[in-house]
């Protein structure tokens, strides 16, 4: 099995584990989630893999950052995170890969994603895993268009923007070329 099969298996497990915990049925966690009951079905059962908006309303949902929620179907990462252990999700339906540089760690509010958008990807997120979580991004190659708690900001390569994130948000890479941008996290 491929690591991102692994991977996604064992999301689908951890998604099913919080869901039970809090002793939701499938219909509750759809109606606290607007996901339907069929989607969140076959995504305990990983018969389809989340899309990156999907997985923002369920990390919602519980109270969590979508690294987290990847760190906690991973083992303990290490202090150094060497480049080919950094682990890497693709949500091909969006053009979003995803690498956890930094992943989460625990004693630590930090993390680094690095994120790539392909030309004309629109991500937007309804609401902040955790509210008031504190980004700072920063473009690293191209351009990336942030709409963050209803203001909305143009990045070229090497600026950075920061804030805390209290409403919803929006990433999106206007072309023609790629953008690749560093994602820094702070839980509150």
């Amino acid at each position: 099995m491929r690591q991102a099969e692994e991977l996604d298996v064992r999301l689908a497990e951890r998604l099913a584990e919080l869901r039970v915990e809090r002793g939701w049925s499938l219909d509750e966690l759809a109606h606290r989630a607007a996901i339907s009951r069929s989607t969140l079905s076959r995504l305990e059962r990983g018969e389809i893999s989340p899309t990156a908006a999907l997985l923002n309303k369920l990390c919602a949902v519980y109270e969590r950052t979508m690294s987290r929620l990847l760190a906690e179907v991973e083992s303990e990462p290490p202090q150094l995170v060497r480049a080919e252990g950094q682990k890497v999700w693709r949500d091909e339906e969006s053009g979003f890969v995803r690498r956890s540089v930094s992943p989460p760690h625990p004693g630590l509010r930090g993390e680094v994603v690095e994120g790539v958008l392909r030309p004309g990807a629109d991500i937007v997120y309804e609401a902040p895993p955790v509210p008031g979580l504190e980004q700072h991004i920063w473009a690293l190659e191209g351009t990336v268009e942030i709409t963050a708690n209803g203001r909305a900001h143009t990045l070229e390569s090497g600026d950075c923007l920061r804030f805390r994130l209290w409403g919803a948000s929006r990433f999106r890479c206007p072309g023609p070329d790629p953008v690749r941008y560093a994602l820094l996290i702070v839980l509150p």
